[in-house]
């Protein structure tokens, strides 16, 4: 298996994936006194109108207030008669409206209605002296606004496999999840290794989102070339050492192996929408694959060798996988690759229970393989899309096949993007003459006649989620999202075989 290996690494070199490399009560009357009758006296001064009730707060987190604070009920009544032969008092001003009440601190539904309008301003004065005339009847007060909702909101809980508490998911695999996701960076034996992971609910707040600095990922002479003014910084809608949500799980996990000259974050827009559905995600830094060793001409990677002590790691979690301990199910374990890394997949059905190799090729039959998703992108130039469409054929059922139309070899990674306004991870590797970039250019396969990998990575994710879900997680409603794929405007070809 080593040997195959390093021959896939040899032949594609995977696109070189990558180079350079988150109320008050109303008064009563003022009654005047009014003189006999013939000559009208003064009326007696009405009393004002009380003021509106104040508004009656919103509850705690979940929804938010379902009515503002009620108007005040009536506004002041009017005088009830003036002098003897005095005209009406005028009526008193009807109460305004309460405010409504404000949404609830986290956000549920938004309060459905403001205040009640006061219901009707005071009573007119019913006569005046024995010529007087009755008072005006007081205006209604205006009606409150309605509240508004907040935002987030505990999602409740969803169904998952026996045993499992997991948080409810929309049924839409391509939309986000309810866990804001943390990273953690551990050492697995020699190699770096990153752990994305569902975190407990707001526990992002006032957190900075991480960017990683592709620097770190090229040999150690070059990554000073580089200044930070022009430095490809990697966005990750993820944040560094967030308390993992133990209050759930155990979590199932998937495993990623990167492409050549890649990274273990090479794809984390689409790894990070798995952690915020609720799997923890593992990816590596594989010696004689990764970018630095690419650069360096140290090839002849050992990917099943780096993935047997990953699996046998994350299997009796220590050392700084302590963390994971008692809270991931390797029962229900998935694994993917680009490249490279998803030809090092294709022989592990006797431990993953889902494979997903993007741009590669098919896999082999094993005891715990439930289900098999192939993506490939039809216009790569380095991995031939008939690559997948045969290693479909080859490969057992039940099993998918998703072709994207005018996608290119690295539509299944972030590298494309990442640089993009500067000319690209390439182009700002030979600006600064990082050492071997210049030999990467026929094999860098990002093209702006190709799609944009930020209108591919919406199919990737909504494709192997729902392909992960199914089976890792029990979903009777995730295989659903399939029919979106099969209709979506730039999937070329989808082909099953249930």
């Amino acid at each position: 298996m080593a040997v195959r290996s390093r021959l896939v690494v040899a032949v594609s070199l995977a696109g070189l994936l990558g180079l350079a490399a988150c109320g008050s009560k109303d008064e009563a009357i003022g009654g005047g006194s009014g003189a006999t009758s013939g000559s009208g006296g003064n009326s007696g001064n009405t009393g004002s109108g009380g003021s509106a009730g104040t508004a009656g707060s919103a509850g705690s987190t979940g929804s938010g207030g379902s009515t503002g604070g009620a108007g005040g009920s009536t506004g002041g009544s009017g005088g009830s008669t003036g002098g003897s032969a005095g005209s009406g008092g005028t009526a008193g001003a009807g109460g305004s409206a309460g405010t409504a009440g404000s949404g609830g601190s986290t956000g549920g539904s938004a309060g459905s209605t403001g205040g009640s309008a006061g219901s009707t301003g005071g009573s007119a004065g019913s006569t005046g002296g024995s010529g007087g005339a009755g008072g005006t009847a007081g205006t209604g007060g205006s009606a409150g606004t309605a509240g508004t909702g907040g935002t987030g909101g505990n999602p409740g809980d969803g169904m998952g496999c026996p045993g499992t508490k997991l948080y409810k998911v929309p049924e839409d695999t391509g939309a986000r999840g309810p866990w804001p996701v943390g990273a953690k960076t551990a050492m697995v034996g020699a190699l770096a290794t990153e752990v994305w992971y569902p975190a407990t609910l707001g526990s992002e707040a006032g957190q900075t989102a991480i960017q990683y600095d592709i620097r770190k990922w090229l040999p150690v002479t070059e990554q000073m070339k580089i200044p930070d003014v022009d430095n490809p910084w990697q966005p990750c809608n993820c944040y560094r050492d967030l308390p993992f949500d133990t209050s759930h799980g155990p979590y199932p996990v998937v495993i990623f192996i990167h492409g050549t000259a890649a990274w273990r974050a090479q794809s984390v827009q689409i790894m990070t929408h798995w952690a915020s559905r609720g799997f923890v995600v593992v990816s590596q830094d594989h010696p004689g694959l990764f970018l630095a060793d690419y650069l360096d001409f140290k090839l002849g990677a050992n990917l099943v060798g780096d993935t047997d002590a990953l699996i046998t790691a994350l299997k009796a979690p220590a050392g700084d996988l302590q963390f994971l301990a008692n809270t991931i199910d390797m029962t229900h374990l998935g694994m993917s690759g680009h490249s490279a890394g998803g030809g090092a997949v294709t022989g592990y059905g006797g431990q993953a229970m889902v494979l997903i190799p993007l741009a590669s090729g098919g896999v082999s039959a094993g005891a715990a393989l439930k289900s098999t998703l192939i993506m490939g992108g039809q216009v790569d130039s380095v991995a031939n899309y008939t690559g997948q469409q045969n290693g479909y054929n080859s490969s057992p059922a039940p099993k998918r096949l998703v072709g994207i139309a005018n996608a290119g070899h690295l539509n299944f990674s972030d590298i494309c993007s990442v640089g993009k306004d500067k000319g690209g991870l390439l182009a700002i590797a030979q600006r600064y003459m990082v050492k071997n970039a210049n030999l990467a250019g026929f094999l860098f396969d990002c093209k702006d006649t190709q799609l944009p990998p930020e209108q591919g990575w919406p199919i990737v994710n909504r494709a192997t989620t729902a392909a992960l879900e199914s089976v890792l997680m029990c979903s009777t409603t995730a295989a659903k999202s399939f029919d979106a794929v099969k209709t979506d405007p730039n999937v070329g070809e989808y082909r099953e075989m249930l």
